[in-house]
């Protein structure tokens, strides 16, 4: 099995490298070859001082550096005028630009990784059914006014810190969720819309309302508000 070889958080010798030259202020696309390469060995030396094994990917860059500082204090071949002479840190600098250029992508991929987990999908269905059926849920209670009370209760739970989270891998599934409200419903006939809620995650809370409003579409509970701004009813429908 390879293992991921680290010295001080850096990756490799070319992350290493590049925080050399980012610390330095040097422009990568004109290092000085001197004063890098030098600090390059400092920091290996320092590594060899702690007892710190260097991995030989480190020591083949330094050789590196150590050759082009070489070629850099020859002097120029003044015979070869017709053909321009290649800069010896030519290859190095490319090598370091596509570096960083896989450090930005990885960067921002991790970033999108990161937002990708706060959004929830649902299978695609047709709409109409619920254009249909949203009426029947209570003649008192449109849909506008369960999401805002949702969301004022949402809100709610996270302006009241600290929150006792804990991460779970099981999946917390819509059906799942009517499972639970059915036998809820079936012991207390009438509760709060708001109890039905008994965890905060995002998870939990997302697959809970979404399963209310299945049911009460397919007319398995009511819900009902008497008046504005009083305390949102769920109850077993007459028919079940």
């Amino acid at each position: 099995m390879e293992i991921e070889f680290r010295i001080n958080d850096f990756e490799g010798p070319l992350d290493l490298l590049l925080h050399l030259i980012k610390e330095a202020k040097m422009d990568i696309m004109n290092i000085e070859i001197e004063s890098i390469t030098k600090q390059y060995m400092d920091f290996l030396d320092k590594q060899e001082k702690m007892n710190l094994e260097v991995s030989s990917e480190y020591l083949v860059l330094a050789s590196e550096l150590i050759e082009i500082k070489s070629k850099l204090l020859l002097p120029s071949n003044k015979n070869a005028l017709e053909e321009e002479e290649k800069d010896p840190r030519e290859d190095l600098v490319n090598r370091l630009l596509e570096y960083q250029a896989y450090k930005d992508i990885t960067a921002m991929l991790h970033e999108k990784e990161a937002l990708r987990k706060d959004i929830y999908t649902k299978s695609p269905e047709n709409i109409k059914q619920y254009i249909d059926e949203v009426k029947e849920i209570h003649a008192d209670v449109s849909l506008d006014d369960l999401i805002s009370a949702f969301q004022k209760y949402y809100q709610r739970k996270i302006d009241n810190k600290p929150l006792n989270t804990k991460v779970t891998v099981k999946e917390i599934s819509i059906s799942s969720r009517r499972r639970d409200i059915k036998k809820i419903l079936k012991n207390k006939k009438k509760v709060s819309f708001f109890e039905l809620f008994e965890t905060f995650s995002k998870e939990y809370v997302v697959a809970t309302f979404l399963a209310i409003l299945e049911m009460a579409k397919d007319k398995e509970l009511v819900i009902i508000q008497k008046e504005a701004f009083e305390d949102i009813v769920c109850e077993v429908a007459k028919n079940e």
